[in-house]
């Protein structure tokens, strides 16, 4: 049974950031309702309204990896991994994005999946092999046409974006090699429930996997997880290992069965964690606009610090306009001198001394807390003070 347990309200696509000021509609399809459910039976957590792919990953997708040092530093060092404990011959990355991981192999023993062309042609340029197109079983017919099959298979952040899932691994399981490894990365749901971290809901993230329902759904196709890790990329996220069940060389690793025991531990596997969930989200709310409101009441100014697709769900659920947040700041290109989706907050270019007109920072983009304070720690000492929804709503001392 599919039972429902998180309205977010009226949300815009996370990732069309508006050249101009724009009042979205709903008539028009540039709002939808961002509903999160369960289902008691499979253990998926899923977002109800599932929209087109082409609405959201085309040659206008605004998200680069390459743009966090934080990224870029966590493919290096699983990519010495992967060729260190695996030694593929050919990896293939679904969303290889602008390359921030393949780039890390030599271009005869890689290829990129990528439907978003302007993210495709940065790594096409530097010579690698990229198929533009979205990830399903005809593409896999036409590679394994061409390689027979592969030695890894590797995702960070994209199979949960993908509405078919059985398609998806249909695909994989094509083309895997016998002994082959499968990688998956992506947002944990258990840390999302722990940090209250609500805006990893939105339109791209279809689903948010545990490894109680990730087990479930590989267990059709052959496949079983053999080893976790846990990242701080995103929030919190979960690296999958996984084989086919035939391949007896990798052994189980026992922090499958410790990430297990915590999930069941917290309550993944029952409604009641996910109304719990649900009650945490809208006292974080009713919290953070009244710190925010306060904010501005004391006639300060505050600049959100990272446009990302997560700050949308906030300002959106939340009813944050340019009154309360004055600007957004960002490195991306592709978001600069644009306005976020639904509250028409402008999008500055990021340069040094951007903060020194403001007196708090909203942290937009809060999983990389370390790494931006670190950053502006010449203004801390200034007396800059940061704000953070995740796990509660605070100024950070």
């Amino acid at each position: 049974m599919i039972k429902k347990f998180l309205d977010l309200g009226l949300q815009p696509l996370a990732n069309k950031y508006q050249k101009k000021p724009t009042k979205l509609s709903v008539s028009k399809g540039q709002l939808y309702n961002l509903n999160v459910s369960f289902n008691t039976k499979s253990k998926l957590v899923s977002i109800s309204k599932r929209i087109p792919s082409e609405k959201m990953f085309n040659s206008k997708y605004p998200y680069r990896s390459s743009m966090s040092h934080t990224m870029r530093t966590s493919f290096k060092n699983l990519s010495k991994k992967i060729k260190k404990k695996f030694k593929p011959d050919l990896l293939l990355e679904i969303g290889s994005n602008d390359g921030a991981l393949i780039k890390n192999f030599k271009k005869e023993n890689v290829i990129g999946v990528e439907p978003c062309k302007n993210l495709a042609k940065i790594t096409k340029k530097d010579g690698f092999l990229i198929y533009a197109q979205y990830w399903n079983f005809d593409l896999v017919k036409k590679i394994k046409k061409r390689f027979n099959s592969v030695d890894v298979i590797y995702s960070a952040n994209t199979i949960t974006h993908i509405n078919d899932l059985n398609n998806v691994f249909k695909s994989i399981n094509y083309l895997l090699s016998n002994e082959g490894i499968l990688i998956i990365e992506d947002p944990s749901l258990l840390e999302c429930l722990k940090k209250n971290s609500y805006d990893q809901f939105y339109n791209e993230h279809i689903y948010l996997f545990s490894a109680l329902a990730l087990k479930n759904l590989l267990s059709k196709f052959g496949f079983e997880i053999f080893d976790i890790e846990n990242l701080s990329t995103h929030g919190g996220s979960l690296r999958y290992y996984i084989k086919r069940k035939t391949n007896k060389k990798q052994k189980i690793s026992s922090r499958l069965n410790i990430q297990i025991k915590n999930e069941i531990k917290f309550g993944l596997h029952k409604f009641e964690a996910y109304k719990k969930f649900s009650v945490n989200v809208l006292k974080s709310k009713i919290k953070l606009l009244q710190i925010l409101n306060k904010i501005k009441n004391d006639k300060k100014k505050i600049l959100g610090y990272g446009a990302t697709a997560k700050a949308v769900t906030v300002l959106n659920y939340c009813n944050i306009n340019k009154d309360l947040i004055y600007n957004f700041t960002d490195t991306t290109p592709e978001k600069i001198n644009k306005y976020m989706p639904g509250k028409n907050i402008k999008i500055l270019r990021y340069n040094k001394n951007i903060l020194k007109n403001y007196d708090y920072v909203f942290l937009g983009a809060w999983n990389f807390k370390k790494e931006i304070i670190k950053k502006e720690k010449k203004f801390v000492k200034k007396g800059l003070r940061f704000i953070t929804h995740i796990p509660f709503p605070r100024i950070l001392s």
